[in-house]
């Protein structure tokens, strides 16, 4: 028997295999599980899913491969970008439309972002903060007004860069990052909310399961997957289609190596497990990718320091305003010249709020701007002049070079405090990012209509198979704002699994 010939079980019981060759069905003798819709991932998108077809009236399983589910959302900071008038906007009182938040999309999140998808999530995002908020999400309607990563309050509404320039000459700035009643982290608050709302609605998990390879008719339509289950395999027939929700490919250094080297040697933004897993399947398939290159990039620097002070690269020289959405700053900095410093003055590291510090205190203090130029290795008279040249601004109230909002200027004196971003944050000598201060996540996956069908290298549609979350390529072009990662998920993994459930089985 060739290697081809062999059978579905042969290969899934190979010691080490990880052959994400699709199975022919005539090789599945018999299926251990049947239902109408197989989600395969049990993150915000596979979450989302579910409850869709499951209140579509399929009978629905999601497959989890991890010991419980959650995934990379329940460790995510749980903000949601959601706008276009929502309560929370309206009761802190801003007025917004899905007009002025496309807009400002648009341009955050570009260049080349997916307008069709953009444009759909903008003209729902009301209805779509509704439906979280039915499946117990609960959010206070207060606002945290100053640059952060996250707040460690419970305001539900937060600033993500639509008051920064040059935004706010694009659109009209209005808040839009909504989060759960939750200081900090908050990703398990709104998973906890959703996988709730997802048993309750009538979908099983199966958990501690790991699927392989789709299941393909003589058609070539998917029709199932093999997976395995404590060692054993298992396999599952799914009568209307999948809904691959399995997350990027961050922690997948090869796919990394293929597609998005400009991540390697940093750390990963993940529970672990996004291997890109969905991706291949998908593609053994002759699945189409898109924007497999695009990525997000977090600089473990304080919001609340860089935007009282100022971000410097290698060479001491400012590059962005600093009271940008941080994500911008960070991956402004990822391609900076390095490493880059948080520099602050007494006055500047004083007037930080109790607890938006995030544990971080200067590594480095001098008198001068000389004496810390030499500590942190910086070319003699950079700091000196970049200084000078702000302060000079600055004492006007103005940033012509970069535009940095009159809230945060003023002049800047010694004795002076520079912050290495690459110790992390929290704990002493601890490092983020692998040493370098960068943690990353990938943005391209699996190329998708609007209702999660993916499209085949060919531009036909694989039958029976769906994606979302970022398993696919959403709304995102080569930007990213704090919560488009769980927003474009649950919003663009609800159309598939109602896609999914409305297929004929």
């Amino acid at each position: 028997m060739t290697s081809d010939q062999a059978s579905a079980e042969e290969r899934a019981t190979a010691p080490g295999v990880t052959d994400v060759t699709p199975v022919p069905l005539a090789q599945v003798s018999s299926f251990d599980h049947e239902v109408d819709v197989l989600v395969v991932g049990a993150g915000c998108a596979g979450a989302a899913a579910a409850m869709e077809a499951a209140a579509a009236g399929a009978e629905v399983v999601v497959l989890e491969r991890a010991s419980g589910p959650g995934g990379s959302s329940a460790q995510s900071g749980g903000e949601l970008y959601l706008g276009g008038g929502t309560a929370v906007q309206r009761a802190c009182g801003f007025e917004d439309d899905a007009d002025n938040m496309f807009a400002y999309l648009r341009a955050a999140l570009g260049p080349h972002v997916d307008e069709e998808k953009l444009r759909l999530y903008c003209d729902g995002s009301v209805e779509h903060f509704e439906w979280f908020r039915s499946c117990g999400v609960n959010f206070q309607e207060s606002l945290y007004d100053a640059p952060t990563w996250m707040p460690f309050t419970q305001d539900g509404l937060m600033w993500l860069g639509e008051n920064a320039w040059p935004y706010n000459e694009l659109a009209r700035p209005v808040p839009r990052g909504h989060r759960p009643a939750t200081k900090g982290w908050a990703g398990h608050t709104v998973m906890e909310a959703l996988m709730g709302a997802c048993r309750e609605g009538g979908a099983s998990v199966h958990t501690d399961t790991r699927a392989r390879s789709l299941v393909v008719d003589d058609g070539g339509r998917v029709v199932g997957v093999v997976a395995r289950r404590f060692g054993s395999q298992v396999t599952y027939r799914a009568r209307r289609g999948v809904v691959l929700t399995t997350g990027g490919f961050v922690d997948n250094d090869e796919m990394l190596t293929d597609h998005a080297p400009v991540l390697l040697g940093h750390g990963k933004v993940s529970d672990g497990l996004d291997d890109g897993s969905g991706i291949q399947m998908a593609a053994a398939l002759g699945a189409a990718t898109r924007r497999m290159g695009f990525v997000e990039a977090a600089y473990t620097a304080v919001p609340a320091m860089v935007c009282r002070g100022m971000l410097v690269n290698g060479l001491g020289q400012r590059f962005i305003n600093e009271d940008v959405y941080p994500g911008l700053f960070s991956h402004a900095a990822l391609h900076q010249p390095g490493p880059c410093w948080v520099l602050l003055d007494e006055q500047g590291l004083e007037s930080v709020p109790d607890g938006d510090e995030m544990g971080v205190r200067p590594t480095y203090a001098a008198e001068t701007l000389e004496e810390l130029e030499e500590e942190l290795g910086l070319p003699t008279g950079s700091l000196g002049r970049t200084v000078a040249a702000y302060n000079e601004h600055a004492a006007t109230g103005t940033d012509p070079l970069f535009h940095k909002d009159a809230r945060w200027l003023r002049v800047l004196e010694g004795p002076w405090a520079a912050v290495d971003p690459r110790l992390g944050f929290f704990a002493e000598g601890s490092t983020g990012g692998g040493g370098t201060g960068f943690q990353g996540f990938t943005l391209g996956g699996l190329s998708t209509t609007v209702d999660g069908e993916v499209r085949s290298v060919t531009g036909s549609l694989v039958a029976g198979l769906y994606a979302a979350g970022r398993a696919s390529s959403g709304i995102h072009g080569e930007g990213y704002v704090s919560g488009t990662s769980l927003g474009d998920g649950t919003f663009f993994g609800r159309r598939a699994g109602r896609a999914a459930a409305a297929a004929r089985a």
